[in-house]
């Protein structure tokens, strides 16, 4: 049994890994993103400043604490796949076409396969696009970033949390095409849904009253907003951190069972489009 688990590990992580390879390979499309993402900083960063001029404090957040959500954030957008670039396109796309039938006969887990193959792309997407745009940032800026390695761990754990969160949401639209057959309506929606609750265009913490807790208690939250809190330490302590960090495992194994039950919903009769 044990050697059947290393054999699984051993192959999911060679799933990762050629995630990883393939995106690697597009160095261009990889330098605009950085160029994409660096020049959208500059933008909301500047929007930011008037906007925390006019309303000091506003979301709890002082001036240096929102232009670090601002660099940080550009940081993440491709790794979450916040605004598409994930790989639901690639999956609903297979199974339009029929290629899914290829993927259900693997000697592998479907969810799990695209898993390990998600996380390998959000891997170089965060060192490839991510490390660049929050240097510039912090030469540009005063930001709030911790000295506090701690701190940085969390954040990382956090982020990891973000990137499953992302997956099981984003897999749930890709397991849609089995009955829409073409998801581009819905991934529409699903990207103006994301960069509202994620946080990408403000932080959570801006809305008042119910409205202001309930997009905090939605999974999009634990994309982007709880590690960007986590980062700076609005979870006062350890128990504020761990708190944080299960409310995204909570979401993530909540989407990752429901992603299950679609999956087994799904293919429990695939017909093959054109065949």
């Amino acid at each position: 049994m044990r050697q059947g688990a290393r054999e699984r590990a051993g192959l999911y992580l060679a799933v990762a890994a050629g995630g990883f390879r393939r995106y690697a390979t597009y160095g261009i499309a990889t330098a605009a993103g950085v160029f994409t993402n660096t020049v959208f900083g500059f933008i909301l960063a500047y929007t930011y400043i008037a906007l925390w001029d006019e309303r000091p404090g506003l979301g709890g957040y002082d001036q240096a604490q929102a232009l670090t959500f601002v660099w940080v954030s550009q940081a993440l957008l491709a790794a979450g796949a916040l605004i598409g670039g994930g790989f639901q396109e690639e999956l609903q796309e297979r199974v339009r076409t029929g290629d899914i039938a290829v993927d259900l006969y693997r000697p592998a887990d479907l969810q799990m396969w695209w898993l390990a193959a998600d996380l390998g792309r959000a891997a170089f997407q965060l060192a490839g696009r991510g490390v660049v745009p929050l240097a510039v940032g912090a030469l540009a800026f005063r930001l709030a970033l911790p000295a506090d390695p701690v701190r940085w761990l969390l954040f990382l754990v956090s982020v990891t949390l973000g990137l499953v969160v992302s997956f099981a949401v984003r897999y749930l639209l890709g397991l849609l095409a089995f009955w829409l057959l073409d998801g581009a309506g819905i991934n529409m929606v699903a990207t103006v849904v994301s960069i509202f609750f994620s946080g990408m265009l403000l932080p959570l913490t801006v809305f008042p009253g119910g409205f202001g807790e309930f997009v905090r208690a939605l999974p999009w939250a634990a994309m982007l907003q709880v590690p960007m809190d986590v980062l700076m330490g609005r979870h006062a302590g350890a128990g504020g951190a761990a708190q944080a960090l299960v409310f995204q495992a909570g979401w993530a194994l909540v989407l990752l069972g429901a992603g299950r039950l679609l999956q087994s919903a799904a293919t429990r009769k695939v017909v093959v489009q054109g065949g």
